[in-house]
């Protein structure tokens, strides 16, 4: 592949990530939601207790929002855990729901086969950029 091919296909990459992040942002933003608190939402949603690292700021923002909330840990006091508010656990699916919208209109003209082979082509990608091996579902 030419040297000025390998430029216009990053250069795509990055633009299509972008146009899907805006996307995904407004619909997000119908629900009060800012980018990346959809991926703290989600993962309390898999696995709810989780201990805040470094996005405290985006908890602290979900907190006053009402979606999440702090307790002290039963184990360790000084450790505090976050878990869904029942505000929270009821928009999950409205987050779901702006994931799916955005990825059909992503995916839009594509078919199965071409979505596959666009996944492959992705893993490969984020692979190839993170140093780590390729992983995809059976």
């Amino acid at each position: 592949m030419a040297k000025a091919d390998k430029t216009a296909t990053m250069s795509r990459l990055h633009s299509a990530a972008r146009l899907a992040r805006t996307a995904l942002a407004a619909r997000l933003l119908a629900h009060g939601f800012y980018a990346g608190q959809d991926q703290i939402m989600l993962a309390l949603d898999r696995d709810d207790g989780q201990t805040p690292p470094t996005i405290t700021k985006t908890i602290h923002r979900l907190q006053a929002q009402g979606f999440l909330e702090k307790r002290a840990s039963s184990a360790d006091a000084r450790q505090a855990h976050i878990f869904l508010t029942d505000t929270g656990r009821e928009i999950i699916h409205a987050i779901e729901k702006s994931v799916k919208k955005t990825e059909k209109q992503a995916l839009k003209g594509l078919d199965k086969k071409d979505q596959k082979a666009l996944f492959k082509l992705l893993a490969r990608v984020e692979a190839n950029l993170s140093n780590g091996e390729m992983v995809l579902p059976d």
